[in-house]
């Protein structure tokens, strides 16, 4: 599977981060800015989902029409940089209606024909309205799942009115309108906490106040480029919405410029561009780093301290770290497709998870962050915080001697699979000894600037299956890991000072 070119830069002299030919990618890694634009749903077969004479009876052949144009004419308007991103969000609204036209052909409901078809003209109407040269960021800007509109307020705030609405088919809708007023943070976003409109025209009754999280969602946004960028947080992963916002897990996103401007504000309107080229990414989280500021300078400052970082190594620190990272760009490739449909929420995957998917990636290139800028080469023994693209493990040193370890390996996008390390054990002989006792006992082991943690299990978990017949070896030692008998707990990493963005992970899911 290829890697993007990130970090490629750094390191070409030793050809380790080069891309590999796009053919051979995963169709889900790839850019959606590369899956065609047209809308495919009237016609006798292949994939068209309505009939030709239904879809003229019903005039949806016209509205499709009038969307193919307008995104075309829309295009036109953008400069290089952001039309792969008007690609990605015409590519996800052709998922979206392709999904609901499934749903419409098993159905005569006059509702979800009317919603269908309202879905499509709300789509057409926005794509008209799509202008460039916005100077500022009041006005209405819109995207695949909705629009917002900003108005200027006192000392450089601005007043947010959210209507979004993903309608997926049936009873797979996310609707959300909301309210915030946000306010410069000094960071050049504009940020603050969301207030949920009450409304009884909404998908969902309301919740009763009394279960709302403690600390309410929260919205930032800022210009990138010709686009306005929002991104929306949601620090109770249970929060499922209140009032007239049945789900915010699609607030994050790049909206553009819509209807004339009636007002004269002027902002920063800067592309913050990453290492690679944003008019031509690659993968689903290269466009993903392309729309987002913050995404963007993340990939220049991991940038930065590869470079930086490469002549204080050893040989041997050097070519595992080179090997980790090799692992580590192939993980962000697969973070964000990963995390926008998750696979394991097997009731509505189809849906564009947007929230989850752009803090996975922003917590995938903080965790490394922290890696290369806080690389603790002089740490002498075993106590601190260890990290590799796969694993994280803290020990801690007892008054007594003893060795306390907790964290985890992880299997990528796999949220059943990995394994919990949970050791303690004193150093005997400048060994390691664990408390247990078992054939193939927890090990801690120093190689270089490295830490190898159970360096023995990758030969035990390959005798777990090691039966002729490819069943279970009832005699093999006891897995150390969930789901699958042959995952190996074995793992090398890399010290790292402590840092927010390692101290307090939020969970083994990659």
């Amino acid at each position: 599977m290829p890697c993007s070119p990130r970090l490629a830069a750094a390191v070409a002299a030793i050809s380790v981060l080069g891309s590999a030919p796009s053919v051979a990618m995963d169709d889900y890694l790839r850019a959606s800015s590369s899956a065609p634009t047209a809308i495919s749903l009237c016609g006798d077969g292949g994939d068209n989902k309505i009939k030709t004479a239904d879809c003229r009876k019903a005039g949806t052949d016209r509205l499709v029409a009038q969307i193919d144009k307008a995104f075309g004419t829309a295009l036109g308007k953008l400069p290089a940089t952001v039309k792969p991103l008007l690609k990605r969000d015409q590519a996800w609204f052709n998922e979206m209606i392709v999904d609901a036209a499934e749903v419409l052909a098993d159905t005569d409901e006059d509702e979800l024909k009317a919603s269908f078809a309202e879905a499509l003209r709300r789509r057409a109407a926005a794509l008209d309205g799509i202008v460039s040269g916005r100077p500022g960021l009041s006005g209405t800007w819109v995207n695949a799942f909705g629009s917002i509109t900003l108005t200027p307020a006192d000392s450089g705030a601005y007043r947010l009115a959210a209507d979004l609405r993903g309608d997926y088919g049936g009873d797979r809708r996310r609707s959300c309108r909301l309210t915030a007023e946000l306010k410069p943070s000094g960071t050049g976003w504009l940020s603050s906490p969301v207030v949920i409109e009450a409304n009884a025209s909404a998908d969902k009754p309301k919740t009763d106040t009394a279960a709302a999280p403690a600390k309410p969602p929260s919205i930032k946004l800022r210009r990138q480029g010709e686009t306005l960028r929002i991104v929306g947080s949601i620090d109770d992963e249970e929060f499922d919405g209140l009032g007239d916002c049945s789900s915010m897990w699609q607030v994050t996103g790049s909206y553009f410029a819509a209807g004339k401007d009636t007002a004269s504000d002027k902002a920063d309107t800067a592309f913050v561009a990453p290492t690679f080229d944003c008019t031509r990414p690659e993968t689903a989280t290269d466009e993903e780093i392309c729309a987002d500021p913050d995404l963007a300078d993340n990939d220049q400052r991991l940038n930065r301290a590869w470079k930086a970082l490469q002549p204080r190594l050893d040989e041997a620190t050097r070519r595992a770290l080179i090997e980790d990272q090799r692992n580590w760009v192939k993980s962000q490739t697969e973070q964000f497709p990963e995390f926008l449909h998750p696979a394991w929420n097997k009731q509505s995957s189809q849906v564009h998870f947007t929230v989850d998917a752009r803090d996975h990636v922003n917590g995938l290139q903080r965790e490394r962050l922290a890696l290369l800028d806080g690389f603790d080469d002089k740490r002498s023994g075993l106590a601190g915080t260890w990290l590799a693209y796969n694993a994280v493990i803290k020990i801690t040193a007892e008054k007594d001697g003893t060795l306390k370890a907790v964290g985890w390996k992880w299997d990528q996008g796999d949220w059943k699979a990995g394994c919990d390390y949970e050791m303690t054990g004193k150093i005997s002989g400048g060994t390691f000894r664990s408390d247990e006792q078992r054939k193939n006992p927890d090990t801690l082991e120093r190689d270089h600037a490295m830490l190898i943690v159970n360096r023995q299990d990758d030969g035990f978990a390959k005798k777990r299956y090691s039966n002729k017949d490819g069943t279970e070896n009832k005699d093999a030692d006891e897995a150390k890991c969930k789901r699958r008998l042959d995952i190996s707990s074995t793992a090398r990493l890399f010290p790292a000072r402590p840092s927010p963005d390692i101290d307090n992970f939020k969970g083994s899911i990659r």
